[in-house]
């Protein structure tokens, strides 16, 4: 039994002055959380056990679906990282110390080499797999900016699983089971979250899904078709369309164009210069980047915008990406700021790549190389070529559906599950092989399954929140039931003892206020905020041989006769 008059809680009336998000400022007002450093939480015991229940739904799911339970150091070598590129691919987001005789270490980010090694080391059959594996631990990732309290910190609780198998239609059923235990547990943790396709990004892979919470504040955004339900996160969503069918262009046409810094300043100068009916949509963007010290190129239409995140999640084996500079363009003379065109990229060493909607034969007005100067016709695959095509530009709402043409809805979430098909990239960086019936040897194929449990607190919290307080699903909710002695004299604290243990007898979860210093109106406000799923107040009712019984999420309240309280209190609470 949780007892506020001993519980180390404190609860607060103001928001801290970091907090931006409902999640972060409730967490913290309600006494479940306090920061540490950014991006660095401490835990309280409410928001300990309301993580502890979280990480049992999870972990039930998963045994109940039959995977394996493991654990990991937090602390890992270098080596197995250097195997897999990862050491350096992971940048600065990786956190490295060296121990005192000068060997590396890094605190781990993710542990897909941990888990190869461990099955490398166990099982050399065929007849060991299927395998799946998983654990719940703590991971650490040096971010930029932390932000939104636990939703994005440097210290994270995560429950990652493996799978193992001979061959890739192994892999689809392990791919499957674990896609319905994710279901299962997003389920039982109360939360509405979409499945989305999604891309795999730098940890590799092919098929790739997200479990995405919808939320107004998310960082993620995903869009979906409400005719078909197409869903995805942006960085995955595919454009599609026809391929040229215009005449052949004119060949390139150099014009004049000073003072046009902006696609709405060529646009006005070409109505003026060729007649009206020209529109951004006509104009080719040309956005210089540098993809891991390498001068780059992505082209889009003038009417949208590069989405940097969307892009680089698309280009496989690039770590770090940023804007052209003044310095670069140093570097670059025959580029000439606010004129780049594409027609010169190969002479100039820049590697072109383009949005889908830049198709082979499509003809544009763009920039000339030159200053001050534009060139109309300039057409792709006459006058430039590409590296490929990758999805760059920014998604709008409006944008067709890749499955039924229908315009698509945008949303915001929370990004609360992931789960891929690794395939072999770990297994052969690591050489993880066994042998098959015939006694060949065979490199074994993996899928990788995460879900944010710590994450999954602040999601569940701003999904559920009411302008009032915390409001938690019952599984998740640190106590079953919240009951309230209210009064001056000692019947009160007397009677809401006497219930609290009879409840508890029954094998329900309660938290009692059985402080005598503050008023009624304080309790009230602080149960309302703690956010247990019922509440029960002991106090003026007694007189009339009356309880308060209330409902937190509907807020619907009723007195209930000391008669039939306890049994009518535990049979509500029993059947919610």
């Amino acid at each position: 039994m949780l007892r506020m008059s001993t519980l180390l809680l404190r609860t607060l009336r103001d928001d801290p002055a970091d907090a931006e998000v409902a999640s972060h400022k409730l967490l913290v007002r309600a006494g479940y959380v306090r920061r540490v450093a950014a991006g660095i939480y401490a835990w309280l015991p409410l928001g300990y056990i309301t993580l502890r229940n979280i990480e049992r739904i999870v972990r039930e799911e998963m045994d109940a679906a039959g995977f394996q339970e493991v654990h990991f150091p937090a602390l890992l070598p270098k080596d197995p990282y250097e195997q897999t590129n990862r050491w350096d691919e992971y940048g600065q987001d990786l956190f490295r110390l060296q121990d005192r005789r000068g060997n590396d270490y890094l605190l781990g980010p993710t542990h897909e080499e941990m888990f190869t090694l461990m099955v490398k080391g166990e099982y050399s059959s065929y007849k060991d797999l299927p395998l799946s594996i998983y654990q719940i631990q703590t991971k650490y990732r040096d971010e930029t900016r932390p932000r939104s309290g636990i939703i994005r910190g440097r210290e994270f609780v995560m429950k990652d699983s493996y799978s193992f198998d001979l061959d890739d239609e192994g892999l689809a059923i392990s791919y499957e089971k674990h896609r319905s235990a994710y279901i299962k547990t997003f389920t039982r943790l109360g939360m509405n979250y979409n499945i989305v396709s999604a891309v795999s990004g730098a940890m590799g892979g092919s098929r790739s899904e997200e479990f995405l919470a919808p939320c107004p504040t998310g960082e993620d955004t995903y869009v979906l078709c409400e005719k078909c339900g197409y869903a995805a996160n942006v960085e995955a969503m595919l454009t599609k369309v026809a391929p040229y069918s215009g005449e052949s262009a004119p060949a390139m046409e150099v014009f004049d164009s000073p003072n046009t810094p902006t696609i709405d300043s060529l646009v006005d100068l070409l109505n003026s210069k060729f007649g009206p009916g020209h529109v951004a949509a006509d104009t080719l963007k040309n956005v210089l980047l540098v993809a891991d010290g390498k001068a780059i190129s992505v082209l889009v239409p003038g009417d949208r915008e590069v989405d940097l995140k969307r892009f680089q999640a698309n280009l496989a084996g690039v770590h770090e990406l940023r804007l052209f500079d003044d310095q670069d363009f140093v570097k670059y003379p025959g580029l000439v700021k606010g004129y780049v065109g594409p027609q010169d990229a190969k002479k100039l060493g820049i590697t072109v790549y383009a949005d889908p909607r830049v198709v082979i034969g499509s003809h544009w007005i763009t920039g000339a190389n030159q200053k001050d100067k534009h060139v109309r016709y300039v057409t792709h695959g006459r006058d430039f070529e590409i590296e490929g095509f990758i999805e760059a530009a920014e998604v709008k709402a409006g944008d067709t559906c890749p499955e039924c043409a229908t315009p698509v809805v945008i949303d915001r979430a929370i990004e609360i599950g992931h789960i891929f098909q690794l395939g072999r990239k770990y297994a052969q960086a690591l050489d993880l092989t066994v042998l098959d019936k015939d006694g060949k040897s065979r490199v074994v194929t993996m899928g990788s399954y995460g879900i944010g449990v710590s994450r999954a607190v602040a999601a569940i919290a701003e999904q559920t929140h009411d302008e009032i307080g915390l409001c938690w699903p019952r599984e998740v909710a640190p106590a079953d039931i919240h009951i309230i002695a209210a009064g001056k004299g000692d019947q009160p604290f007397e009677m809401a003892e006497k219930f609290a243990q009879d409840i508890e007898a029954a094998g329900l979860r309660v938290m009692i206020d059985d402080r005598r210093d503050p008023s009624a109106g304080v309790k009230f406000k602080d149960a309302e905020l703690i956010g247990i799923p019922f509440i029960m107040v002991v106090g003026k009712g007694l007189e009339s041989g009356v309880v308060e019984f209330r409902n937190r999420k509907s807020g619907e309240k009723s007195e209930l006769p000391l008669a039939t309280a306890l049994t009518t209190i535990i049979s509500t609470i029993q059947e919610a």
